[in-house]
């Protein structure tokens, strides 16, 4: 069959300026709203929100093109192709929209994100790719068992409730196999987790593997058996590699790729910010000076690794920093890691110094006592304002030291003095 002719008869021609009309309108804000500025993988990652809505129109193509075949009872005339030879070209228009639908699902995240030069994570971009191939082989299984007015809307559903519900569901394996949790990477500090990638491409390509089969031989009893091993097998090993990951599946960021200068503190950023290198350093270190004069010991580097090393604080800034945000970032590495009891939601009596204690580090860091207004809970605004900036510098310190302890453990009360909201 010319191309022409598979392309001008293909759903997947009419269906694509739907699609990709539906990305970018009903899907533009969700790609746009939480994309990672200027960081490639996050840009690529966040366009796989779009996936379960492309794989299920991909499905839904799919069934219209094999029970078009069925019904055209191509494969009952003796064709001298094989079965897999006559339902490629039909298929392909079809992955081919799915891909494009993709595509721009990046180039919307892509222009949130204002990238330069570079290229989207391949590695994303094939498992989404080869998530796309199931879902359209899949359709085209169901295609040849039922007639297309019924085969299409069927798969639709079922491929859009297998593609997206398991991201809201607490077992996690179970989002990795079909590559659901994608849009989650990634912050500028997080790359994605490999295992997650293992994880999707293996369950597409035993699905992917299973419908094969069973178009091949055009599905005769032992060929079901056989597509039914492939999947529940790919399925069993995609689980076996998502085990261990995480609702997220990012990983931290190597620190090799950051770049540090040689001042002090030495300042440690990621390639993406090397444009803003020197507004950064030199912010930074006007407010690790006020910091100082404050009585608080500043690290030799500050850093924006995930996991912050010995003689490291953790600079917690955006990729297109403000001059406020140098203040938070640099301020934010003096806040006590929550311990576990905070993370597992169980008792943790000095979670309520948390917000005087950043409101103070935050205004001393910036300078400026009315920069609080506004960012945090005006009772911790109030408290902080009128009772700790107002002490000597002896005092400020070894209220924050004092609240500090208390923060870093599960048991111990922060000051009843210093606590904000008591009246005190």
């Amino acid at each position: 069959m010319l191309l022409r002719t598979i392309v001008r008869s293909s759903s997947a021609t009419w269906l694509l300026p739907l699609l990709a009309l539906f990305v970018v309108t009903a899907l533009g804000d969700d790609l746009t709203s939480w994309v990672t500025p200027l960081y490639w993988p996050s840009a690529t990652g966040t366009a796989t929100f779009a996936q379960p809505f492309i794989a299920a129109a991909c499905a839904a193509a799919g069934a219209w093109e094999g029970a078009r075949l069925h019904r055209g009872r191509v494969f009952d005339q003796g064709p001298v192709r094989s079965p897999l030879a006559i339902t490629f070209p039909a298929l392909a228009p079809v992955v081919v929209m799915g891909v494009i639908a993709l595509l721009v699902a990046f180039a919307t995240a892509a222009a949130a994100a204002d990238l330069g030069l570079g290229i989207p994570h391949l590695g994303i971009l094939a498992v989404s790719t080869a998530i796309l191939i199931a879902n359209t082989l899949a359709g085209c299984v169901l295609g040849r068992v039922l007639p297309g007015v019924l085969a299409a809307p069927l798969a639709l559903i079922v491929a859009f409730i297998a593609n997206a519900y398991p991201a809201s569901w607490s077992t996690r394996w179970i989002r990795h196999i079909v590559a659901s949790s994608l849009d989650n990477c990634c912050a500028v500090d997080q790359v994605i987790d490999p295992r997650a990638l293992w994880s999707g491409a293996v369950f597409a390509i035993a699905v992917s593997c299973a419908a094969l089969v069973v178009i091949h031989f055009r599905g005769v009893l032992p060929a079901v058996v056989a597509a039914a091993v492939l999947a529940v097998s790919g399925a069993g090993i995609a689980g076996y590699l998502a085990r261990d990951i995480d609702y997220d599946p990012v990983v931290a960021r190597p620190t090799t790729e950051l770049i540090c200068d040689d001042g002090t503190p030495k300042v440690c950023l990621w390639p993406e910010l090397t444009p803003r290198a020197d507004m950064i350093t030199t912010g930074t270190r006007a407010v690790t000076d006020r910091l100082s004069k404050a009585g608080l010991t500043i690290a030799p580097t500050l850093t924006m690794a995930a996991e912050p090393g010995p003689g490291e604080t953790k600079l917690g800034i955006p990729t297109k920093p403000t001059t406020g945000d140098l203040a938070a970032g640099v301020a934010s590495g003096f806040l006590p890691r929550p311990p576990a009891c905070a993370l597992n939601g169980d008792p943790y009596p000095a979670g309520v110094a948390q917000g005087p204690l950043a409101a103070w580090l935050y205004a001393t860091a910036s300078g400026e006592t009315r920069i609080v207004e506004g960012r945090f809970d005006p009772r911790d605004v109030a408290f902080v304002t009128e009772k700790v900036l107002s002490q000597p510098k002896d005092v400020q310190l070894d209220w924050y030291k004092r609240n500090a302890a208390a923060m870093a453990n599960c048991t111990d009360k922060p000051p009843i003095a210093l606590t904000a909201g008591n009246g005190q």
